[in-house]
């Protein structure tokens, strides 16, 4: 009699363990038998509700770029391999959606059309150009030296942005944006303005010969956006040891150093 009490007993505690395990783990007890339990105990274990199921992880799906401290960033350096790649043309935001492993809904958060991607991605090349040279010219005072870091520093963020730099050279002349085009038009100012003032003042100073700023600028500035139809990074020297070859050849010519320069007398006729 005793051998089975205790049977009893344990098969009590062991059912009631079991439903109260299944209970917190938000499992159904209708199909365990509790009959044998107390009626108190039977109505308290049906009358609570079982535990809902922890809420499944949200279903990942393409939207809007991942969260990294410049999306609108990402976007148009995405952008302008794109375009330098394929042309403005013949690319689409599909595309570009899908170089990014977004979708298009994600961009149109940040651009409305593909023009205002293209429009955006000048204005923040010509911003970089600007502060990159201006960075680099600030630590010169003679006018030679001011001349080669003006050089280097434009090609070395050619190189650096050279698929932006290839997107602001073409399509300069496009933009629709107005007050982008207003502010990119002021950048592309002061940015000749600051070499034709580093040529003026190269000129006074005795580091130049006497010569047309305005000229002279428009040499430098065709020599370095040139690059931009023939060079390609990691094949030969790079846009900076070009650069210096330019200044050197401007500031030198082509001559010997021992070998005094024609006059004008010495053309043939």
């Amino acid at each position: 009699m005793r051998i089975l009490h205790a049977y009893s007993l344990l098969r009590y505690l062991a059912t009631v363990g079991i439903i109260f395990h299944d209970l917190l783990i938000g499992q159904s007890v209708y199909n365990y038998s509790t009959d044998f339990l107390p009626h108190d105990v039977n109505i308290l274990i049906h009358s609570m509700p079982p535990r809902p199921s922890p809420a499944a992880p949200p279903r990942k799906r393409l939207g809007r770029p991942p969260a990294v401290s410049n999306p609108r960033a990402r976007i148009l350096a995405a952008a302008a391999a794109l375009f330098s790649e394929r042309g403005y043309e013949t690319s689409s935001l599909a595309e570009l959606a899908a170089a990014m492993k977004i979708s298009k809904a994600a961009i149109y958060h940040y651009f409305s059309t593909k023009q205002d991607i293209y429009d955006a991605l000048i204005l923040e090349t010509l911003e970089g150009l600007s502060g990159a040279v201006e960075a680099a010219v600030a630590g010169e005072t003679q006018g030679g030296a001011r001349l080669r870091a003006f050089m280097l520093g434009h090609a070395r963020f050619f190189e650096q942005h050279r698929a932006g730099f290839i997107a602001m050279l073409v399509g300069f002349s496009g933009m629709t944006n107005s007050q982008f085009h207003a502010e990119a038009m002021q950048l592309r100012d002061g940015h000749e303005r600051l070499l034709r003032s580093i040529i003026a003042a190269g000129v006074a100073d005795g580091s130049f010969r006497q010569l047309d700023p305005v000229t002279t600028t428009r040499a430098v500035l065709s020599l370095l956006n040139w690059m931009v139809r023939w060079f390609h990074p990691g094949a030969g020297m790079s846009a900076e040891q070009i650069a210096l070859d330019y200044y050197e050849l401007l500031v030198q010519g082509m001559l010997p150093s021992s070998q005094p320069a024609l006059k004008d007398s010495d053309h043939g006729s």
